[in-house]
């Protein structure tokens, strides 16, 4: 298996830490800032899609509703990574390490 398909255990954390449910479905904020999501994150998250589907996770109806959301992200990364390569080739500088479905 490729390198890119591994997807590394980690501890689960909670997304939202700040987050209080009230127990009707509803969740109030407790006013602290969220967790902040990075390009690197993003990334990981096409990576577990695309291994996922790839194993049969999703059912047929889900299809499109999974593969429209890995589309999104997909020309998401690959945006933010030419704007990053531009930005850095116009300051003199190396691109950043982080890289978009790849």
């Amino acid at each position: 298996m490729a390198k890119k398909d591994k997807v590394e255990a980690t501890t689960e954390e909670a997304v939202v830490d700040n987050a209080v449910d009230t127990g009707a479905g509803e969740t109030e904020f407790t006013g602290e800032q969220p967790e902040s999501i990075s390009l690197v994150d993003l990334d990981r998250i096409a990576q577990i899609i695309d291994l996922a589907s790839s194993r049969g996770a999703f059912r047929g109806n889900e299809l499109a509703f999974v593969g429209n959301l890995y589309n999104k992200l997909f020309n998401f990364l690959s945006i933010v990574k030419a704007q990053q390569e531009a930005n850095a080739e116009s300051k003199g500088e190396e691109a950043p390490e982080e890289t978009a479905g790849e």
